[in-house]
């Protein structure tokens, strides 16, 4: 039940692959899945690979006739709502789903927000940081007893993104001076360093965890931000298409990270681990690139200190008073 060092175990799979790639010759009858955001851009398409296999998905949604819409004529999906920067709406969606007796699989976090205008929620919360990161940590707490039952994989979606910034502890929030990249890296890294510490605390539960880079897709993620600044970026062209230098991924292969996360033998026995390109993650270069993990989304000190603000902050900790010594 050990965790490997942050290197590649060469799975086979890489950036061409797809989700439907990585489930080959893999059976998921009878599997339960819940993925949040499943009905649009990578989510749709990790719901698309996960029913394809035979399991059942459940799409928590903050809008669920959308939800519903985007997923009519898929069999083996079922909708309810959530809203994950409103602390009660994910009390709801649990409470709803533990009283129908279910174990969980997989739960795959993969709803998020990315560089919106500085907007807050609850007791002042900045957005992304209480969208991105203390809702799926008030959820995963909350379907806990589901998880631990199912020996569930959970599979928090982080990104490269992450690199943009460590998480900000003398401003959590971005009371001052807010940078709707820097606090989007934040959430970023929270996902990461929240899947460390979550693996640390269920394994003996059976329950792993893992975060990942899903690569680059042109999906509603990219919703907020101007056409002129993603133009700026080497994103789209003047027309608003996507430029491949760019190198985007198609959404089903920037599915196909977070299914193999959720699904692949390969990853048996282990977790904790940052994952990308349907592979563990390298460490990132000391000179700055952008590649890999960095060191500050992968340290369990910093992982252990984000439990316990977000356990503050939430008022939710299904391992209070756990020992890890």
């Amino acid at each position: 039940m050990s965790t490997p060092a942050q290197h590649k175990i060469g799975s086979g799979f890489g950036a061409d692959s797809t989700a439907e790639d990585v489930l080959r010759g893999i059976d998921l009858t009878g599997k339960l899945a819940v993925v949040t955001g499943g009905y649009s851009g990578l989510g749709l398409e990790t719901t698309r690979a996960l029913t394809a296999a035979g399991a059942r998905v459940v799409v928590p949604a903050r809008r669920p006739d959308a939800a519903r819409e985007a997923l009519a004529g898929l069999d083996g999906v079922e909708v309810d709502e959530l809203d994950l920067g409103d602390l009660e709406s994910v009390r709801g969606f649990a409470e709803r789903f533990l009283a129908s007796g279910r174990t969980i699989d997989f739960l795959i976090d993969n709803a998020g927000i990315m560089a919106c205008p500085e907007t807050r929620v609850g007791p002042g919360w900045e957005t992304q940081f209480a969208t991105n990161h203390l809702g799926h940590f008030a959820l995963v707490n909350r379907l806990w007893p589901a998880l631990a039952s199912g020996g569930a994989r959970v599979v928090s979606v982080s990104s490269r993104g992450h690199h943009l910034s460590p998480v900000n502890w003398d401003d959590v929030q971005w009371t001052e001076g807010y940078d709707k990249w820097k606090a989007y890296g934040q959430s970023k890294t929270a996902n990461a360093l929240f899947a460390l510490h979550l693996d640390r605390l269920g394994r003996d539960a059976g329950v792993r965890a893992f975060s990942l880079h899903p690569g680059g897709i042109m999906t509603p993620l990219q919703r907020h931000l101007p056409k002129e600044e993603m133009v700026e970026r080497g994103w789209i062209d003047e027309q608003g298409n996507p430029l491949n230098p760019a190198g985007f991924k198609t959404p089903e292969q920037g599915a196909a990270t977070q299914v193999w996360a959720a699904t692949s033998p390969q990853l048996d026995g282990v977790g904790g681990l940052y994952l990308e390109d349907c592979d563990v993650a390298e460490p990132a270069p000391a000179d700055g690139t952008w590649a890999g993990v960095r060191d500050w989304a992968t340290d369990p000190e910093q992982a252990a200190r984000l439990w316990a603000l977000s356990a503050g902050l939430t008022d939710v900790d299904a391992f209070a008073g756990q020992d890890l010594s």
